[in-house]
């Protein structure tokens, strides 16, 4: 998606995937839906598909636009997890997206939490001593 995709009449869809061997978290982000020149004063819906928590695809309206009353619209990096289509689904745009892509290795993003804490390795704490007047 960066530097951006652009949908119009002829290419009415676009779609976002990773290599199925990768075993990295990734996160795409949209930050910006707008009109780009040439758009008609027409409604302009994008859609996104993508899989629910089912594994069914869903497709999900994101923006309507129209360069009357609405010709850009900030989704304040509304993220998604790939793969995902990106669909005119009305207008002939043509229609810009942007957003931002991260890779999220599982190796960096590991840590460990130690549930198995025992009372005989916690510190014993000072104290508390009543304040001077």
């Amino acid at each position: 998606l960066l530097p951006g995709c652009e949908l119009t009449a002829s290419t009415k869809s676009y779609t976002f995937q990773v290599d199925e061997e990768d075993d990295s978290d990734h996160i795409l982000a949209l930050s910006v839906v707008c009109l780009s020149d040439g758009a008609k004063d027409e409604c302009n819906v994008v859609e996104v598909i993508g899989r629910n928590h089912e594994n069914q695809e869903i497709a999900v309206p994101v923006a309507n636009l129209k360069l009357s009353c609405q010709p850009l619209l900030s989704l304040d990096n509304f993220k998604l997890q790939p793969p995902v289509t990106f669909r005119l689904a009305a207008g002939s745009g043509p229609v810009h997206l942007s957003g931002w892509h991260r890779i999220m290795h599982r190796e960096d993003a590991s840590f460990e939490v130690d549930d198995d804490l025992s009372d005989e390795d916690e510190e014993e704490l000072p104290p508390v001593m009543p304040a001077k007047k």
